[in-house]
């Protein structure tokens, strides 16, 4: 799959404009250059080559050989389905998609098994996937059974009109509600990590951040993507020192609280139907783990 990018800009490196407009790491950007995968106004050039305003970046993201989506019966959570979408509940550790990683038993696996129509926009690694869930992160997602549904979804991503809220326990205790905003890209110190970095290395990122209960040590909080990066609500409460209990890349993890992932759910969807324009909306409950441990910590 070809992605072609306009530089807007004089003055950044090519590595660093597209860590900045893709989901890779300038690492892999660096593997992909050596690969002869990029190319500056029709030419290969080095990951460290200084771009100009209009130069013309192409990025062939090749599909992993060795990987191939194919169909496996593992269990849905279909909280609604017509012909256009399905909205599920996925599992916490479940991957969406099938990577360099993890090859098999993902979402895509299992929504291939479900169903035959999926849309193709997103490649044959991606069918269907309008937007992400980290692994260990649960909760509603959307999936395009056809171009049409997911074209119009993106543009609802895209526009803001798409509303997606989670619940988060975190470390420390915060009694008002709350916004953070910034530029969001990868950790120049922590590459596996996101952070809040400077408007050439990030792409603006906003969460709404709302106390729902407040316990002695941790806060449950009422999270709203006002955009959608990669791991927006972590990095945001990283970067605030309250980090998610359980998040172990971002400093969540707790001695007191055992779990396996961050404490971090994608409880409620707000969308238009592609097709019909009838506002949706669904909301689901916490896992079975995640109350347990809330109602441990109001125990103790």
């Amino acid at each position: 799959m070809k992605n072609n990018f306009v530089c807007n800009e004089t003055g950044i490196r090519l590595d660093v404009f597209l860590a900045k407009n893709t989901d890779f790491s300038r690492s892999f950007i660096k593997n992909m250059n050596e690969e002869g995968l990029i190319k500056v106004n029709g030419k290969i050039e080095k990951a460290g080559f200084v771009l100009h305003e209009g130069d013309k970046i192409e990025l062939t993201e090749k599909e992993i050989e060795t990987i191939s989506a194919e169909a496996e019966d593992i269990p849905l959570d279909i909280v609604f389905e017509d012909d256009d979408l399905i909205v599920i509940n996925k599992q916490p550790g479940l991957v969406v998609h099938p990577c360099s990683t993890t090859k098999n038993h993902t979402l895509v696996n299992a929504l291939m098994n479900h169903t035959e129509k999926l849309s193709s926009i997103n490649g044959v690694l991606r069918p269907g996937i309008v937007h992400r869930l980290d692994k260990d992160t649960g909760g509603l997602m959307l999936v395009a059974k056809n171009d049409i549904a997911h074209k119009r979804l993106s543009e609802q991503l895209k526009d803001k009109t798409l509303n997606r809220e989670y619940k988060a326990l975190i470390k420390g205790r915060l009694i008002e509600s709350f916004e953070v905003e910034g530029y969001l890209g990868r950790n120049p110190k922590n590459r596996e990590q996101m952070a809040l970095v400077g408007e050439k290395n990030g792409k603006y990122s906003k969460t709404i951040f709302t106390p729902d209960k407040v316990y002695s040590h941790y806060t449950l909080l009422n999270c709203k993507l006002t955009t959608g990066r990669t791991h927006q609500i972590r990095a945001h409460l990283k970067s605030i020192n309250h980090p998610i209990v359980g998040d172990v890349l971002y400093g969540g993890v707790d001695k007191a609280i055992k779990t396996n992932g961050q404490l971090l759910f994608a409880y409620k969807i707000n969308f238009v139907h592609p097709r019909t324009n009838k506002d949706m909306s669904f909301e689901v409950g916490l896992p079975d783990n995640f109350v347990s441990i809330l109602e441990k910590i109001e125990r103790d």
